[in-house]
């Protein structure tokens, strides 16, 4: 654990390859949020009614998975080194069930990946993939509404029961997790650099500080914006209207005019975070772990009284899948608690399974040196695992299930960070 190349592997999962995917950085590639939307949507599904009853899913599982056998092979869509790249976690699997998995890096970004995978859906083909890995977002809610994703088996799933914490089986884009179940997730609060803010902040106000004008960085994406506005307005972002949008973008916009924010970035915060050309911004909650376990940096991540944003991750199986059951067994391999720890240690986001904490504690316990320290670094860290208290206080992004929903959306907050 303390090879410098793994450092260098665990400072670049978030300042580069898995944060470009994630938050959608579009601007890297050339085109806007409302562009890509348009992309993505270009092909038109139908939509299907969502079951709603306990007896309606359980008729639509039945169905599905009626006369499926697992078959041995697996083909699973990730996204850029969001898995240790020995692959230790699926070669165990493969081991205990002789199931082998062909691991692709294949999803650079939400909205182009449905895009590519939309028409064949549509057509009912295959995309080529049993498994995959998909954020709550527009997309996913998408995916879900015009029924391409398989009814999960929950019966098949023992250890997601077992081991999965509360809080994740209660997704607001996707309740009683019928279609997704979590591989990962992170929070969205507010970063700052102790050396220049002496008093840590509480609220979203802080990033409205005069004090702090020309000093305060703010995300490009929408969704980031539009959510922290609605935060200091006290509205929680999952069940806002488009009057409060409005009401959201005019206090960014008072926050820019005012000269307050020095610039709107993609990924690129964490070193003029670091460096001191910003002060106090937005962040992920990944990338300033990361920043300090690799740097050794002392910057600090606060979850403010009005709350803050979890975004999840999560596996789902394309209805055209191959290899269902094979996929569902993998699924369920990854909240074994100790193979949920082995993620943990790697990717450094928070695992759903809350007691791989103290499998990684156990670890640290028999290590000694670099490695007792990091481990333990890992296990006691609020940004890895949160406190039941955080949770309590973490909200989802807002809802976008039409097309019309999510341009309107954009419409209101994407100029305010391009104009």
């Amino acid at each position: 654990m303390n090879d410098p190349s793994r450092q260098d592997l665990a400072f670049l999962r978030g300042m580069t390859g898995r944060r470009l995917g994630r938050r959608d950085a579009l601007r890297l590639s050339g085109l806007s949020a409302a562009g890509l939307a348009l992309a993505a949507c270009g092909v038109q599904g139908k939509s299907v009614s969502r079951p709603t009853s306990s007896a309606q899913v359980e008729s639509e599982v039945d169905k599905y998975w009626s006369g499926k056998t697992q078959n041995g092979h697996i083909d699973f869509a990730n996204w850029p080194l969001y898995m240790d790249p020995k692959l230790p976690e699926l070669k165990e699997f493969t081991r205990r069930t002789g199931i082998t998995v062909n691991h692709k890096e294949v999803i650079q970004e939400t909205g182009t990946w449905y895009a590519k995978i939309q028409p064949q859906l549509a057509a009912g083909q295959s995309i080529g993939y049993d498994v995959m890995i998909v954020t709550n977002s527009y997309q996913l809610t998408q995916l879900i509404k015009l029924g391409y994703l398989a009814p999960l088996d929950h019966a098949r799933l023992p250890n997601f029961a077992e081991n999965a914490g509360e809080q994740y089986k209660q997704g607001a884009f996707d309740p009683g997790n019928v279609f997704t179940v979590p591989y990962a997730s992170g929070m969205t609060g507010i970063a700052y650099n102790p050396k220049y803010v002496d008093t840590p902040p509480t609220s979203y106000s802080a990033l409205w500080d005069p004090k702090y004008k020309g000093k305060v960085g703010m995300m490009a994406d929408s969704q980031e914006i539009a959510n922290f506005a609605l935060f200091l307005l006290g509205i929680d972002p999952a069940t806002s209207t488009q009057a409060d949008w409005e009401k959201a973008a005019e206090k960014l916009k008072e926050q820019r005019d005012s000269g307050i924010v020095r610039k709107y970035y993609d990924q690129s915060y964490i070193d003029p975070l670091a460096k001191g050309d910003i002060w106090i911004t937005q962040a992920w909650s990944g990338d300033i772990f990361q920043k300090n376990l690799s740097d050794g940096t002392d910057l600090k991540f606060v979850i403010p009284d009005e709350g803050a944003t979890i975004w999840t991750d999560n596996f789902m199986i394309p209805i055209t899948a191959a290899n269902p059951v094979d996929a569902i067994m993998m699924i369920d391999f990854f909240y074994e608690t100790d193979i949920a720890a082995s993620m943990a240690e790697y990717i450094n986001y928070i695992p759903p399974v809350p007691r791989a904490k103290d499998v990684i504690l156990d670890k640290a316990a028999k290590a000694s040196g670099d490695d007792k320290k990091e481990l333990e670094t890992i296990a006691n860290s609020p940004l890895v695992f949160p406190s039941r208290e955080d949770y309590a206080k973490l909200r989802n992004y807002v809802t976008l299930d039409t097309g019309d929903k999510h341009k309107k959306f954009e419409s209101v907050f994407q100029p305010i960070t391009t104009s």
